[in-house]
C-alpha cells in the first residue's frame, strides 16, 4: 500500500493538521503535498484589457474529479461530489461534510443593489462548482429561474480578478475570495452559502480515510478556539497578486467541516433538486442511488 495522499483544498484544516502532527499521531504514513490543489487554483488566465470579453470556460470541479485529481480525498461542492461518485469515479465520504461561506458580489460602484437587480444580468460562476449550483439556489427566492443568467468563468480566483479588472458585473466566489472582496469593499447582494462534500478516491484505504478525518477533526477544534492562530494560511491559499492586496489577519475562518453523518435525506433532496433544474444531465447519476454512491 503506498502512501496517503494529502492535498490542501482551499482551506485551512489541512494547513493545521499537518502543523501539529495530527496526520502522523493518527497513524498515517502520508505525503503531504502542499503546491498541490492550492497552487493549481492560482494558475489562471492571462491579464486582459478591461474591455476585452472573456470566453467561458465549461470545465469546473465535476470535470476535474472525473479526470482524477492526485490525493486520496478530495472535496468540492456536495452538487458535484454526489454526481462524480455517482458516476463511479470514487466514493462520496458519508461521516461528514463542510459548510463553506459565498457570496454574490459586484463592485463598490455598481448600480446592481439587490438580488433581483442581477435578473438576466451575467452572473461569474465556476462550471460544474459549487458557484454554479449556489448562485441558482440562492436566486431562485428573488428571480424567476428563467431570468438566471450565468457566465461561467473559471477558479475562483479568475472571477476575482475578473470582476476587479470590470470584465464581470457579478461574481460568485466563497472562502478566501469572499473574504477577499469583502475587504476590499465589493458590495454583496446574497449570501450564496452552500455544502461541501469530501470524494475518496476508488484507491484510498478507507482505514487510512477514517484516520484522515480524525486528524481534521482535530485540526477543526483548533481552528474553533482560536482562529487568529491559522489565518496566515490563507497566504498559501491565494496567489501573490491578490493576496499583497489584503491583510488575511482580517478574514474569517472559511469553510468548517460538520463531523455529522451526510444523511440519505440530504442525498435524495440534493439529486431531486438537480434533477429538478436541469443540472443532473449524467444517466449514471439518475440511476445511482445512496448506497451506491455514499460510503458509511
Amino acid at each position: 500500500m503506498g502512501k496517503f495522499v494529502i492535498q490542501p483544498h482551499s482551506r485551512l484544516q489541512e494547513w493545521v493538521a499537518e502543523e501539529h502532527g495530527y496526520f502522523a499521531e493518527a497513524g498515517l504514513d502520508y505525503e503531504f503535498q502542499a503546491d498541490g490543489l492550492s497552487a493549481k487554483s492560482h494558475t489562471t488566465s492571462a491579464v486582459r484589457s478591461a474591455d476585452s470579453v472573456p470566453a467561458e470556460i465549461r470545465k469546473g470541479a465535476f470535470e476535474d474529479m472525473m479526470a482524477s485529481r492526485a490525493c486520496d480525498v478530495s472535496a468540492a461542492c456536495h452538487w458535484a461530489v454526489n454526481a462524480v461518485a455517482a458516476a463511479g469515479a470514487g466514493k462520496m465520504w458519508g461521516n461528514a461534510y463542510s459548510v463553506t461561506p459565498a457570496g454574490i458580489f459586484v463592485t463598490p460602484e455598481s448600480d446592481l443593489r439587490r438580488p433581483e437587480d442581477l435578473a438576466a444580468v451575467d452572473v461569474a460562476v465556476g462550471y460544474h462548482s459549487g458557484s454554479h449550483y449556489a448562485t441558482i439556489q440562492t436566486l431562485e427566492p428573488f428571480i424567476p429561474f428563467e431570468q438566471i443568467r450565468l457566465s461561467f468563468q473559471g477558479l475562483p480566483n479568475d472571477r476575482v480578478r475578473r470582476l476587479m479588472r470590470g470584465e464581470v458585473q457579478a461574481a460568485t466566489v466563497f472562502g478566501g475570495q469572499y473574504y477577499v472582496m469583502e475587504q476590499l469593499g465589493y458590495r454583496k447582494l446574497a449570501d450564496a452559502t452552500f455544502a461541501v462534500g469530501f470524494l475518496v478516491a476508488p484507491t484510498a484505504d478507507q482505514e487510512d480515510t477514517a484516520k484522515y478525518f480524525a486528524a481534521l477533526a482535530k485540526a477543526q477544534r483548533d481552528i474553533d478556539l482560536q482562529p487568529d492562530r491559522y489565518l496566515k494560511y490563507w497566504s498559501r491559499e491565494l496567489p501573490e497578486d491578490i493576496v499583497e492586496l489584503v491583510d488575511v489577519r482580517r478574514f474569517g475562518p472559511g469553510e468548517r467541516i460538520v463531523f455529522e453523518p451526510y444523511t440519505r435525506e440530504m442525498y435524495d433532496v440534493t439529486q431531486r433538486w438537480m434533477n429538478s433544474h436541469g443540472l443532473l444531465d449524467l444517466d449514471a447519476a439518475k440511476e445511482s442511488s445512496f448506497d451506491d454512491v455514499v460510503l458509511v
